[in-house]
């Protein structure tokens, strides 16, 4: 078990932090970028778990995700090959992305057919959910450059946020009384001249 007693340690100050192992880096760094991003992501979804009071399935499913996201951060804070170091790296495993996709299909396939792209919004859950997916999506493609980077980045951690993003997608659709309710994208609405206003 992690055990931490200082808050502060001062050693931040010169914009510069420390990783799991490995040489200091910019604040700014990357890989820094990439954890902090998943970090934002999961602290969005603990925003939206304000709102699942009478959704245990969904509540369940988010305090995995976040407990994963952790796991995920772990990873993205640990740079280098793991033959290099004599512990054993906590990475992101393909079983924690399976896991993701069968709550996927689970959540699914109580879902209304979807008729046009849906606008985040409707129930105040659903908002916040598109609101943790789009910071999902951002921490993805950081990930991406940084895998450009980084060759040895472990590939699992674009793996889980892709479908990450889907989960929150769908569990978003899934507070929108499973789809029914969901805000719909109308195609050229407000193109044209308007009797409106």
């Amino acid at each position: 078990m992690i055990k931490i007693n200082k808050i502060y340690t001062r050693t931040g100050d010169d914009g510069t932090t420390g990783l799991v192992d490995g040489p200091r880096r910019p604040k700014d760094d990357l890989r820094v970028e990439a954890y902090g991003t998943v970090e934002e992501a999961n602290a969005a979804i603990g925003l939206a778990r304000l709102h699942t009071h009478d959704r245990a399935r969904v509540d369940h499913t988010l305090a995995r995700v976040q407990n994963d996201l952790f796991d995920l951060g772990s990873d993205l804070a640990t740079p280098g090959p793991d033959a290099d170091r004599p512990y054993t790296a906590l990475r992101a495993t393909a079983a924690q992305v399976d896991w993701v996709e069968a709550q996927i299909d689970h959540f699914n396939a109580m879902l209304d057919p979807l008729r046009s792209f849906v606008l985040p919004g409707g129930t105040p859950l659903a908002a916040a959910l598109h609101l943790a997916r789009t910071i999902t999506r951002r921490a993805e493609r950081i990930c991406v450059t940084l895998r450009r980077a980084e060759p040895e980045l472990n590939g699992e951690t674009v793996r889980y946020l892709n479908r990450l993003s889907d989960l929150l997608f769908v569990l978003g659709r899934v507070a929108n009384a499973n789809g029914s309710e969901d805000v719909l994208w109308e195609p050229g609405k407000n193109t044209g001249s308007s009797k409106d206003g």
